[in-house]
């Protein structure tokens, strides 16, 4: 009888959403899609299989029509998953915790929620109850940080940042050296390692000066393609691009590790970076601007690096910047470089906006480009945090749940004066930012004169 039971399950035929959950899961969408489809028009009300289908829809970047799915499957069962509206995502994760209160992931989401609302001390003191029921959940202390370093709170949020070696997205670099605790290290070489982003090396590279004061001789691992930059930055005693090429040293630290120790002792935010630009960047910037040097220059950037699991919701239609093109006196330049571009140069966008990033060989190049502009509109990207250390102004166009470095609502940031900060009011609503972005751009032209008027 057991064995006929197992020939019977054998043979018994899979269902369509099963097929439907099998491709999904073994990562093929396109061949998922059309099941779900053909499942749902036949059963709308499975509200798990509209679950799963605004995951994939998430998953294959149709934002839109995943928002409608998990809306769909909210209607028929609240408790189906996460909408994406900030209004509707807190309260639900609080219901959710209510009902399973051991679930440390949905309490993490929960504060994290908070945060992106700006409810900047609910969510501190949301999250730091939460860390001492579940002491060992690295997320939890991550969205502690994060909530701290919105509100300034530097000195505990890089702290608490420390969380991120936890997890698997950070690995620290392999050396058999001990790693800087924040011991006294008068006379000792430090090694100091890049970590996540270019932004991110422009951006605490401004703690080298700091370090360097406290008697350490400083080496620098800058990342090749940004390595000439940092050439002169203060407190850098070896600058190299390659492991290969360290000298001895006594003991290693992150680049992002040194601003919990410099905010622990009292310091504030340091200046902004100082960059080099070397000469043949800077002759080829000159000559690839000469053509339009009577009209007000801006470099625009409207995505960055296409691997970031965060790009989608960060960059935005490149058809946007279309808007600024328009007013008499104004030349855009692209400094985007990557896989956009070809939509950008097929629908002839690039006969209107120049393009100087492709033939760019590294992050020199482009910063060279920057300081010969009078304005950089850009979304968050490595091109910000260059513009804002070169001084230039910047207009930073943010996603709804921008970087902590932004905080919650202002329009200024003290880590980079020139920049000003323009803010989605709800999730993907960019023509609402490009309003005010075009209307301010109006208003500056209007008192603009060309360098020989």
């Amino acid at each position: 009888m057991r064995v006929l039971l197992s020939i019977e399950m054998k043979t018994q035929p899979i269902s369509m959403k099963e097929r439907a959950d099998a491709l999904h899961l073994s990562g093929k969408w396109q061949e998922a899609m059309p099941l779900y489809t053909r499942y749902l028009a036949r059963h709308p009300a499975d509200a798990g299989a509209w679950t799963n289908f605004g995951i994939l829809l998430r998953k294959t970047k149709n934002y839109e029509q995943a928002l409608l799915a998990q809306k769909r499957a909210f209607a028929l069962d609240p408790h189906s998953g996460d909408m994406g509206e900030l209004e509707q995502s807190c309260a639900l994760r609080l219901e959710l915790i209510a009902k399973a209160p051991d679930s440390p992931d949905q309490i993490a989401l929960a504060g994290r929620s908070m945060r992106i609302a700006g409810d900047l001390d609910r969510a501190i003191a949301y999250l730091s109850n939460a860390v001492e029921t579940y002491p060992d959940d690295a997320e939890l202390w991550m969205q502690l940080a994060f909530s701290h370093l919105t509100a300034g709170n530097y000195a505990k949020g890089f702290a608490y940042y420390q969380a991120r070696w936890e997890q698997a997205e950070i690995t620290p670099p392999k050396v058999v050296k001990p790693k800087w605790a924040g011991e006294d290290i008068v006379g000792i070489t430090i090694m100091v390692f890049p970590e996540q982003g270019f932004g991110d090396c422009v951006l605490f590279a401004r703690f080298i000066r700091w370090l360097a004061s406290l008697g350490a001789r400083v080496i620098l691992l800058a990342k090749p393609q940004i390595a000439p930059m940092p050439a002169q930055v203060n407190g850098v005693d070896l600058l190299i691009s390659d492991p290969a090429d360290a000298p001895e040293f006594d003991v290693w630290a992150s680049m992002l590790d040194i601003p919990m120790h410099a905010f622990a002792s009292g310091i504030g935010i340091p200046e902004c970076t100082k960059l080099s630009l070397p000469d043949d960047s800077v002759s080829h910037a000159k000559r690839a601007v000469s053509p339009h040097q009577n009209l007000f220059k801006i470099g625009v950037v409207w995505s960055g690096s296409a691997t970031y699991k965060g790009n989608d919701f960060r960059r935005f239609d490149h058809k946007h910047l279309l808007r600024l093109a328009a007013i008499d006196d104004v030349q855009c330049y692209s400094l985007y470089k990557g896989p956009y571009l070809a939509a950008f140069n097929r629908d002839g966008t690039s006969g209107l906006i120049v393009d100087l990033a492709s033939s760019d060989r590294s992050f020199a190049d482009s910063a060279a480009v920057i300081a010969e502009m009078d304005l950089i509109v850009t979304m968050d990207t490595a091109i910000a945090h260059i513009a804002g250390a070169l001084g230039k102004p910047v207009w930073n166009l943010l996603h709804w749940d921008g970087f902590w470095l932004y905080g919650k609502g202002s329009t200024t940031t003290p880590w980079y004066p020139n920049m000003r900060l323009y803010r989605q009011p709800k999730p993907r609503n960019w023509d609402a930012v490009f309003d005010q972005v075009v209307s301010d751009l109006k208003s500056l032209m209007s008192g603009w004169q060309t360098p020989h008027g």
